[in-house]
């Protein structure tokens, strides 16, 4: 049996993910010998602090050295010498890099060959230097001393520049955003100012929950490839794996500083919880921890802030709104307050009228009636009675109490039709149709007055008004010149089309109106100088009504006299149907 063989298999080691190299510290060697550029580089080969080399730069003049501080204004370290094209040229540096440049964060080490040419207190008091070394005392561990305590220091600077400069972003930032009434805009502010402050160009957004949330999630902001979340045009829903992250957050209510992807919380005192969660490839220091702490704390208010802001404004518009409702209600009450007050003193004036009307009409019956029953009242104490002449004076009475009852009756009739707003239905109508019916209806009373009433009417003529109201109007034109018209006398009704209106005429042979009685002919409680011919009763409103009628259906009423002696001429015109605007 062939001895089996042995393999071993040989499992190559995971390669480690390479840590991100930290930026090296620059430190310029200046001087003009060659030979201490060659040493320094030796000496400083390996030098390392907090894990960050040298970046050696060399210049070996002035003009040089002016070049290269100003393409490198993150120098850390300059090792300069004094004498070289000059005796004082590196003094002359040193004036370049703190007035011209106004760099007050790098140290300078002056390094001097020849210390009597540049004296050690005076150049320390004059010159804005760091640190005086002679060549000879400067061995390799002094100049790692030396080098080490420069970059400290240069380190500690530019935390305090840094520190400054941030909470100069947070001061602006803060007087900014606490003008910010919309929570959108406060949102794209926050992930504008948070850029700034870590010194990144970065894609963040700004997700929100509101107090005692759950599940509901709105994205306020968002910026870089996160922008279509928050784009109201073209709105993105959330992946799930940033959904968890988002909900981690909410959940664990801190800050997370992972390289690649921050994650901010800021809680609120309205209850709101606000997450930020921006993508930037870089270390964040201590420094800046801290100030995009002190940020979000700050960044509370402001929220708060917007909150309250959006509380007032819903509180102004609900104000408004009830000022606005109860200003309609006030108006409305004061209109129905006017409306009420006119009305009372219309109906007050009415009274008036009606009372002054009742007082003359009246008066004359009563008379006759007290009259009357005085002479009934010495017949029945007479022996005999005569009864004959008692019974013709009960007669009188009784009819004088007729026509009383009827002149109560027709003022009662006519005052109501006047104190109330007449309203009028449209519809069509045959308006020869109505003017036949009311004149055939006054046919009777005027055969009573042994009068003639002839009616001409032009068949087809349509109008648009209330059936019941016009046979009032036109009820009224008759009835008046039958009344007004003498025994035996002629009454002629037509109708016609005159220019797009049908025209209904009504001409008498009475008395006429005169010069007074054509201007207050269509008032109310009018008393004409004409009187009625068979003793009738006149309440003086009816010309008003029939006035208050036509007016309410577009049309006109008029009268045309033919004299103090050739009666006159009452007329309604009204616009036909087919010649009315129907669009």
């Amino acid at each position: 049996m062939a001895e089996e063989a042995d393999f071993v298999t040989l499992v190559e080691d995971e390669v480690a993910p390479a840590s991100p190299e930290l930026p090296r510290w620059k430190v310029a060697i200046v001087d003009d010998d060659q030979a201490v550029h060659t040493g320094t580089r030796f000496v400083l080969q390996d030098f390392q602090l907090h894990g960050r080399g040298l970046d050696l730069l060399s210049a070996r003049s002035a003009a040089e050295a002016r070049e290269l501080f100003r393409s490198n204004p993150d120098m850390a370290v300059i090792l300069l010498d004094v004498v070289m094209e000059t005796e004082g040229a590196g003094l002359e540096l040193v004036q370049f890099v703190r007035e011209e440049l106004k760099n007050e964060t790098v140290r300078i080490i002056l390094r001097t060959g020849q210390p009597g040419q540049a004296p050690e207190r005076r150049v320390v008091v004059d010159y804005d230097i760091n640190d005086y070394k002679a060549k000879t005392e400067l061995t390799a561990d002094k100049l790692f001393t030396t080098l080490t305590a420069a970059l400290r220091s240069y380190e500690q600077l530019q935390r305090l520049v840094q520190t400054r400069r941030g909470l100069e972003i947070i001061i602006d930032a803060a007087a900014t955003l606490f003008d910010e009434r919309s929570l959108q805009r406060l949102a794209e502010g926050v992930l504008t100012q948070l850029a700034s402050l870590m010194a990144v160009e970065c894609a963040g957004i700004l997700v929100l929950r509101e107090v005692n949330g759950v599940d509901g999630l709105s994205v306020l902001a968002g910026s870089g490839s996160y922008r279509d979340y928050a784009a109201s045009d073209q709105r993105r829903s959330l992946e799930p794996e940033l959904t968890r992250l988002i909900h981690a957050a909410f959940e664990g209510r801190c800050h997370d500083f992972t390289r690649g992807r921050y994650i901010l919380y800021i809680g609120t005192g309205s209850g709101r919880e606000v997450v930020a969660l921006m993508d930037a490839d870089k270390e964040l220091t201590d420094t800046d921890k801290a100030l995009v702490e002190v940020f979000c704390s700050r960044l509370a208010a402001a929220f708060d802030n917007v909150t309250l802001y959006e509380q007032l404004e819903r509180a102004n518009l609900r104000l408004e709104e009830k000022v606005a409702k109860r200003t309609a209600q006030l108006l409305a009450a004061k209109e129905r307050l006017e409306n009420q007050s006119e009305r009372l003193k219309r109906a007050n004036a009415f009274k008036g009228e009606v009372l002054g009307t009742v007082a003359h009409d009246l008066k004359n019956p009563l008379s006759v009636i007290l009259g009357r029953s005085e002479m009934l009242k010495e017949l029945l104490s007479k022996e005999p009675v005569p009864e004959q002449q008692a019974t013709d004076q009960i007669e009188h009475i009784r009819q004088t109490a007729r026509r009383l009852t009827a002149l109560v009756e027709d003022l009662i009739a006519d005052a109501r039709a006047d104190a109330v707003d007449i309203s009028v239905r449209s519809y069509q109508l045959d308006l020869g149709v109505l003017v036949s019916e009311v004149s055939e209806h006054n046919r009777k009373l005027a055969l009573a007055k042994d009068q003639d009433l002839q009616v001409s009417v032009e068949p087809g003529l349509r109008v648009s008004g209330d059936t019941e109201r016009l046979r009032e109007a036109v009820d009224n034109l008759i009835s008046n010149a039958v009344k007004y018209s003498p025994l035996g006398g002629r009454i002629d009704v037509s109708l016609k089309r005159e220019d797009g209106e049908a025209v209904i005429r009504v001409a008498d042979e009475g008395p006429g109106l005169s010069p007074e009685d054509a201007d207050r002919v269509f008032g109310r409680f009018q008393r004409l100088s004409a009187k009625p011919t068979g003793g009738e009763n006149s309440t003086g409103l009816g010309l008003s009504i029939a006035k208050r009628i036509i007016d309410l259906h577009n049309g006109r009423i008029f009268v045309e006299s033919r004299g103090s002696s050739g009666g006159a001429v009452f007329a309604i015109a009204l616009p036909l149907h087919d010649e009315l605007d129907l669009e």
